[in-house]
């Protein structure tokens, strides 16, 4: 897990940062196309790329604690936790700090923390319908993805489909996971889910979340 702090060198402009948060007000969800920068996400791409080739990656489960468990037929991918040990990283990083600020300043969200992962899909690999906070993490605020692959093609697959929470059968928005697209949402209240993939797919899931300390224990399992 990871503080996200705001640096001095900017790396969203401001005006992307304002649509975001006004789209988050409005609807409880955001997607915007070129709104991570193009160099950073091939850096990026290159990065989980490799890991993935060279089977730096776990296979991701489901729930928490004595809870988790693997389960392929609920999701598919493989991930690895993000940390500063890279330039690249360390930038989008501090794009997500500056993400807070915004959040606190425009909503006063009071998010002091951002924890993020690769994820990678192989051909195949999905992730059946969900929402982000649950049991015992309900101090997830706000969900973020953003897509790391060039060039996806239009039949590939792979896209992220956002749900109505009132009328679960109504979609809102297919997000095609193209390198420089970003998503962000409320993690509590947008069903989403990943559509099966026909190529590999690459992207960042991260969460903000607020202090849930109890009896000197952050984030306490209950």
């Amino acid at each position: 897990m990871t503080t996200a702090t705001h640096l001095s060198t900017t790396v969203l402009p401001r005006e992307r940062l304002a649509r975001l948060v006004d789209a988050l007000v409005a609807q409880g969800w955001f997607v915007g196309e070129a709104f991570i920068p193009a160099e950073l996400c091939a850096e990026l791409y290159q990065e989980v790329t490799t890991m993935a080739d060279h089977e730096a990656l776990e296979d991701a489960g489901i729930g928490r604690g004595q809870a988790h468990a693997l389960r392929r037929d609920i999701r598919g991918d493989a991930i690895r936790w993000l940390d500063r040990e890279s330039r690249a990283r360390r930038r989008y990083l501090e794009a997500m700090g500056e993400l807070q600020q915004e959040l606190n300043r425009a909503l006063f969200l009071g998010l002091f923390e951002y924890e993020a992962h690769f994820a990678h899909y192989p051909p195949g690999a999905f992730y059946r319908r969900h929402l982000d906070s649950f049991r015992g993490r309900a101090n997830r605020v706000v969900s973020t993805v953003g897509y790391l692959n060039p060039d996806w093609p239009a039949d590939a697959g792979g896209e992220m489909v956002i749900f109505d929470a009132i009328d679960p059968e109504r979609e809102l928005a297919r997000v095609r996971p193209e390198a420089g697209t970003f998503a962000c949402f409320l993690s509590d209240s947008v069903p989403h889910e990943v559509l099966p993939t026909r190529r590999p797919r690459a992207s960042i899931a991260g969460w903000f979340r607020r202090n849930a300390s109890l009896g000197g224990l952050v984030d306490p399992a209950r």
